[in-house]
């Protein structure tokens, strides 16, 4: 304990974490827990300014957000599928007013918990106000689908899967085991942290220069694509951020410096694998809350849901509102159906925002630990809604026709560009690997420095940050399907 005790006055978090491997491996006695004043760090990544951010009227988490909504990334996320193809009514969602939507459940999920927070550990309020959770929430889930390839989750196995049926190229570009998986098991967080950390593959160390809070509350999975099971503390437990992974090889320096700033608790021996930021919880339930809820209001207006299927999804999850009688009430006085739908998705988001404050306060002394790893909305005392019928509705949805269509279209797309453009390093003396490079942007051409590994990265990184249009237009015209106006 006195070593721990000098740590902690060096305000060393890295050791801290260090030692606190070292103990918990071995006498499994010790637990440190992680702590504000470090997770709600707001200095810069690649930027070395300490009073960058001292204004009254901006926390450097407000700044955060308007950095990413203002990037060109985000608004690429306007043509990129949620669950839909983009029909021609306007109510259905994409990928950015999704993303939008989660931002502002999350603010409210982060501003819910910062109050408690603070109650709970009253010397915060000398440096941090209640909404600083809900600006670094917001930021975080802002930014939570910004590394999705075109049509979505068929996009990264589309990746995946022509690097799987390629496998000499493991060989042929000497690529090691965990740059091989970061192909094979393509990830679109793990792209997401790398644009954030990288958004031009031209830079290093800067992207986007986010604060280090809102950069580990982005990471729901704090881990690489591979993983020594031999290595982690407690393999037996099961971790929901071990699903996925949210870094790749290339990024994975910048993360266990994210970490270090954050004072992230390491999960691993090798210091690659952490528990996850505790806001970051909270990003993910927004999320699930949104995709649950939205998608059923999306299925409506396109004809596949009547107003009677979400009824009896919605109004029992309404009656379990603080004040269901005046809401039942208020409901049956509106007219128009569509205007129902809409009240119903508001009182149920406001009542699974309520209970997952509830199972976050419950477990928060676990989450501080890093012992919780759990989504919060599995919990929920509606979790019998949520996972019940309203999942199975939204199974119903994605089953649809022109959900299917879209999903093996873009298959197509994103595997035939991959085979077009990789010939750029995979025959690089043919003419048309020529003329490939030409019309592919300059900031992904590869520089002298570069290894093969972010060769053929920078190539993914091409194709994978493609709007849904763009990517559909530039695969027929290279396969001579159409050709480009003069």
């Amino acid at each position: 304990m006195q070593i721990k005790n000098y740590l902690q006055n060096q305000n060393n978090q890295y050791k801290i974490h260090k030692i606190n491997y070292i103990l918990l491996l071995y006498n499994n006695t010790i637990e440190i827990n992680m702590n504000w004043n470090s997770l709600l760090n707001s200095e810069r990544l690649g930027d070395i300014r300490k009073d960058y951010d001292n204004v009254s009227y901006r926390s450097a988490f407000q700044r955060d957000f308007d950095r990413i909504i203002f990037s060109s990334a985000f608004r690429r996320m306007q043509d990129k599928t949620q669950v839909f193809p983009v029909p021609e009514s306007d109510f259905v969602h994409n990928r950015l007013t999704h993303s939008l939507e989660v931002a502002m459940v999350g603010r409210s999920l982060g501003n819910i918990a910062g109050d408690f927070i603070l109650s709970k550990e009253p010397e915060l309020k000398e440096k941090f106000t209640m909404n600083i959770f809900g600006d670094i929430v917001a930021a975080a889930a802002l930014a939570h689908d910004l590394g999705n390839p075109p049509f979505g989750h068929n996009g990264e196995d589309a990746i995946g899967d022509f690097f799987s049926k390629n496998d000499f190229i493991k060989l042929d570009f000497n690529l090691n085991d965990s740059q091989w998986k970061d192909f094979i098991k393509y990830e679109g967080n793990a792209a997401g942290f790398r644009l954030l950390v990288n958004h031009h593959p031209a830079e290093s160390n800067s992207g986007m220069r986010l604060t280090y809070a809102t950069l580990a509350t982005f990471a729901k999975y704090p881990r690489p694509s591979l993983i020594e099971t031999n290595k982690i503390i407690d393999s037996s437990i099961k971790r929901t951020s071990s699903k996925k992974f949210s870094f790749f090889n290339s990024e994975l320096e910048l993360f266990k410096q994210t970490a270090d700033k954050t004072g992230l608790v390491p999960l691993s021996a090798d210091n690659t694998v952490f528990a996850r930021h505790p806001l970051a919880f909270l990003v993910e339930s927004a999320d699930n809350i949104c995709y649950r809820i939205i998608d059923l209001e999306d299925g409506y207006n396109l004809g596949y849901l009547s107003i009677t299927d979400i009824e009896e999804l919605l109004i029992p999850l309404m009656m379990r509102s603080n004040n269901s009688e005046s809401s039942l009430k208020q409901y049956k006085a509106i007219i128009d159906n569509g205007e129902k739908v809409g009240y119903l998705r508001a009182v149920a988001i406001s009542v699974l925002i309520s209970e997952t404050k509830d199972v976050f306060e419950k477990n928060y002394e676990k989450i501080m630990s890093g012992e919780f790893d759990t989504e919060l909305t599995d919990l929920i005392k509606s979790v019998d809604l949520l996972e019940g019928p309203i999942k199975a509705s939204n199974i119903f949805l994605y089953q649809r026709k022109p959900v299917i269509e879209i999903e093996l279209a873009g298959y197509e797309v994103i595997y035939g560009l991959l085979e077009k453009f990789m010939q750029i390093y995979l025959q690089p003396n043919h003419i048309l690997s020529k003329k490939l490079l030409r019309i592919m942007p300059t900031q992904f051409h590869s520089l002298d420095r570069d290894s093969n590994y972010c060769k053929l990265m920078k190539v993914v990184d091409f194709i994978a940050r493609m709007t849904d249009s763009y990517a559909l237009n530039l695969y027929r015209r290279l396969s001579g399907q159409s050709l480009p106006t003069v």
